[in-house]
């Protein structure tokens, strides 16, 4: 069945498949709900927007994105409140950044208002697929691809742009919370004037490997530090990283390096609310070390949209291993963090911040 809402051309899965899917065991980002949302790029200027059942999409073997790596992305996601409402967390920010992204990667915008009126449209239509209760979400993943074909060296002149829903619960059922580090002293993620501040799809890639080495000493994931010294800790694997010293939570400045998160810019101003000292500037490796032998160092945290916070238990580097110690839950910045943020989230608490967003029926 096809139809035209507002700018969007609808056509509507004939059978759902959610009544497969087992909501109680949920492997992260591996379910994908009946439809996608597509609009093309072509001759200078963005096609009407398609929303269609999910599947393959088809593309030439030269298409650009598979030889030059032109695709950025941005991960979010939506929440069912007890009265059937759907709230989004903060996409004003993810719509700017994946932007941001794109201008980097000599992309073209996607507009403000095809995003938000795309967006919606897929929520509405495949609202069951989002489950209410504590820890379950609709997690969204916008992109973009050049899908021009040929062969030249150049920026595409014809592109996709995607959303793609799928159900998720609580990052901690999957053992999220138990997380030992190494801190990077060899492998980068980014370097001054490259793309680390974007979310292009490259960074991640070149991440595996590192992360793959450091799997196989015992560790999850990898903090990495700047290029040039190696002294700087910048990024818990593909999170914002956070240590607390003492009763002061520390992360590292925005830069060209890092990616500007979202999650970690609302820790921040919730830390601030709660009364909590916050230094944003440059954390060396040696000053986490020192801190870690002379117990001062309290907790260590990654923050991201799939976790929100993920506890760091213990962390390594050239050979020696530290742990951290385990705090009472009310001792823990981390799990006070978590609680503020995910119950704004969840429509539990006032919204004094302003960043919950309301999907409109």
């Amino acid at each position: 069945m096809s139809t035209t809402t507002q700018n969007i051309k609808i056509e509507k899965s004939g059978t759902s498949k959610i009544d497969q899917v087992d909501f109680s065991n949920l492997a992260f980002g591996s379910i994908f709900t009946d439809h996608m949302y597509i609009c093309d790029f072509k001759n200078g200027e963005w096609q009407t927007p398609v929303i269609k059942p999910y599947g393959p999409i088809l593309m030439d073997p030269s298409a650009k994105v598979l030889h030059y790596g032109q695709a950025v992305f941005e991960g979010m996601k939506a929440y069912k409140a007890d009265d059937d409402k759907i709230w989004m967390f903060r996409p004003d920010e993810n719509q700017k950044r994946i932007n941001i992204s794109a201008v980097r990667l000599q992309m073209p915008e996607f507009p403000k208002e095809l995003f938000y009126e795309g967006l919606e449209t897929l929520l509405k239509l495949d609202r069951d697929w989002i489950k209410k209760g504590e820890g379950n979400a609709m997690y969204i993943r916008p992109f973009m691809i050049a899908s021009e074909p040929g062969m030249s060296a150049s920026p595409a002149t014809e592109y996709k742009f995607m959303f793609l829903l799928s159900p998720v619960q609580s990052y901690f059922k999957g053992g999220g919370g138990d997380v030992k580090v190494l801190f990077a002293d060899k492998y980068s993620r980014s370097a001054s004037g490259g793309v680390g501040f974007a979310k292009a799809a490259g960074n991640y890639a070149g991440q595996f490997f590192p992360t793959a080495l450091a799997q196989e000493q015992g560790y999850q994931q990898i903090v990495w530090t700047d290029a040039s010294t190696h002294t700087n800790l910048e990024e818990a694997g593909v999170m914002n990283v956070f240590f607390r010293v003492g009763d002061t939570l520390l992360t590292a400045p925005n830069s060209d390096r890092i990616l500007d998160g979202i999650t970690r810019k609302s820790i921040l101003e919730v830390a601030k609310d709660e009364g909590i000292k916050v230094e944003v500037r440059n954390v060396t490796v040696y000053e986490i070390e020192e801190a870690a032998k002379n117990g001062t160092l309290k907790e260590m945290f990654g923050a991201g949209t799939a976790a929100v916070v993920n506890p760091i238990t213990g962390f390594g580097f050239k050979g020696n291993d530290y742990e951290l110690p385990k705090l009472k839950t009310d001792d823990s910045y981390a799990i006070l963090l978590r609680k503020r943020i995910t119950d704004i989230q969840n429509n539990k608490v006032e919204d004094k911040f302003g960043w919950r967003y309301l999907v409109k029926e």
